[in-house]
């Protein structure tokens, strides 16, 4: 079955089955690995991209329920709060061995989109479901929250 839909703003198409995870889809179809599997059954959030705007764990995601969909990645994720995330990351180090940074990243992309100024418990609901086995976490907060600045001006 020939499923269409946008990746990172390019037309893509694939004749995969129908249930086949997004994820595979994305890693093995069209070669973008930057989202990572880690546990399969959405509890970890390595495998968060953004469908039709919105985070989605892509491991448990049939590719049949995003035909016609916008797809974006951590290959593709732009604007100025990705860019404030970016950037943040790298100024205060967040990742340690890194595996579960682009999940990571896109939850925290998202979160700036729609909370300009998050507070704790802010950042911890949506982060919620992303683990970094490095527990990190401490510095995820504080580089959501110098984003945050940044992005204030």
């Amino acid at each position: 079955m020939a499923i269409t839909f946008n990746v990172n703003g390019e037309p893509r198409e694939v004749d995969v089955d129908p249930n086949t995870p997004l994820l595979w889809v994305l890693r093995d179809e069209l070669g973008l690995t930057g989202t990572k599997f880690g546990c399969g059954v959405a509890q970890c959030g390595a495998c968060t991209v953004f469908v039709d705007g919105m985070p989605q764990r892509s491991c448990v995601t049939p590719v049949e329920l995003i035909n016609g969909s916008d797809i974006t990645t951590i290959e593709g994720v732009e604007g100025p709060e990705a860019s404030a995330i970016q950037k943040a990351w790298v100024e205060i180090d967040v990742p340690q061995c890194g595996y579960c940074q682009s999940g990571q990243i896109m939850s925290a992309v998202a979160l700036l989109r729609d909370i300009s100024d998050p507070t704790d418990e802010d950042i911890d609901g949506a982060m919620t479901g992303n683990i970094c086995r490095c527990a990190t976490y401490v510095r995820i907060r504080q580089a959501i929250k110098n984003a945050a600045a940044e992005l204030k001006g």
